[in-house]
């Protein structure tokens, strides 16, 4: 177990399908707290006068939320939406965890006496991936959070979703909608694994495989501290995506600060704080499921790797041996010819 201490590298691709894999565990588990976020975030407090639908359903706390969504839809309604969210949570984690690691090894390539990166730049680099994933991955999270806020008689499939958007936004760029918010919100995740290597290496210095434990509480650690700094602006990309709520009278925000000042009017500062506890709870257990499979992922790939490098190494032994032994015999055959 020795040689496991100092595990070879694995190329962007290795990391990759190790992150998206523990992604989508993790998410799977704990997708009904993320309809619920969604519906509480996406909702403005009822006050006197406010125009709103009688029919519209309106959630007091994350238990209440889930009882009328369970007495509205049933256990399936805590999974609407789930086919999309995965996808999505598949793709911009497998494209994330391969840009921060390609990037990352650029990094250290670019040293001339490669150390440990500060926290600082640990956060360029999460940065950087987050921005170049979000750009390819967001239309997903565009429709799937349109899912998990329709109604039960309104619910429409992936694709449908996905032209409803198209016709009744601006097009195509429909599906972009929350892309700055998107980009401002890498941070999340550049704070997420730039306090987790940070405090790997404070907590466990030197220690090159942490057990699943150790990676759970590292990962619910380093997610709570992100989700605290960026909720407003969760709160707000989550606003810009979903349909306008009825005070709007269907006219669509223009960009997060537009939803920012909305919330603030009609429900305080403390409105872009609304749904943090599903939020924490949700990032808490995904974070830490997430961090917990990724290790061992990675050890499985680890030991994969190791197994078709021998693999293929002796195949290559096994061929040069038949193929000297071949042409020894060649050699031996060939005949002798005297005047």
């Amino acid at each position: 177990m020795a040689a496991l201490s100092k595990p070879a590298p694995l190329p962007p691709w290795g990391y990759a399908v190790a992150g998206s894999t523990g992604a989508v565990l993790a998410n799977v588990l704990v997708y009904p707290l993320d309809i619920v976020k969604t519906r509480l975030q996406v909702q403005v407090t009822r006050k006197p006068g406010d125009t709103y639908v009688e029919s519209d359903p309106h959630y007091t706390s994350t238990w209440d939320a889930i009882t009328k969504i369970v007495a509205e839809d049933g256990i399936m309604g805590l999974y609407a939406g789930m086919n999309g969210a995965m996808l999505g949570v598949a793709s911009t984690n497998f494209a994330y965890f391969y840009w921060y690691s390609t990037v990352r090894e650029l990094y250290f390539k670019s040293q001339k006496f490669p150390a440990p990166p500060s926290t600082a730049v640990e956060l360029v680099l999460g940065a950087v991936a987050g921005a170049v994933a979000q750009l390819f991955t967001i239309p997903v999270a565009v429709v799937t959070t349109r899912q998990q806020t329709q109604s039960k008689a309104d619910r429409k499939g992936l694709l449908d979703t996905a032209r409803e958007v198209i016709n009744s936004e601006d097009g195509a760029s429909g599906l972009w909608r929350g892309l700055k918010a998107s980009l401002v919100l890498v941070v999340n995740p550049a704070i997420t694994y730039g306090a987790y290597e940070r405090l790997k290496n404070v907590i466990f210095p030197g220690k090159a495989r942490l057990t699943a434990g150790e990676a759970f509480l590292l990962g619910a650690l380093s997610k709570s501290l992100a989700t605290i700094v960026t909720q407003p602006l969760i709160v707000a990309k989550v606003g810009l995506q979903s349909k306008p709520p009825p005070q709007r009278q269907g006219k669509p925000f223009k960009g997060f600060i537009e939803v920012m000042q909305f919330i603030i009017k009609h429900e305080g500062p403390l409105g872009l704080f609304k749904g943090i506890g599903p939020q924490i709870l949700k990032g808490l257990l995904v974070q830490g499921i997430l961090m917990m499979t990724k290790e061992r992922m990675e050890l499985v790939f680890i030991l994969l790797f190791r197994y078709f490098r021998k693999v293929r190494s002796e195949q290559l032994a096994k061929a040069a041996e038949l193929a000297s032994a071949a042409a020894s015999k060649a050699k031996l055959a060939i005949p002798i010819t005297t005047r």
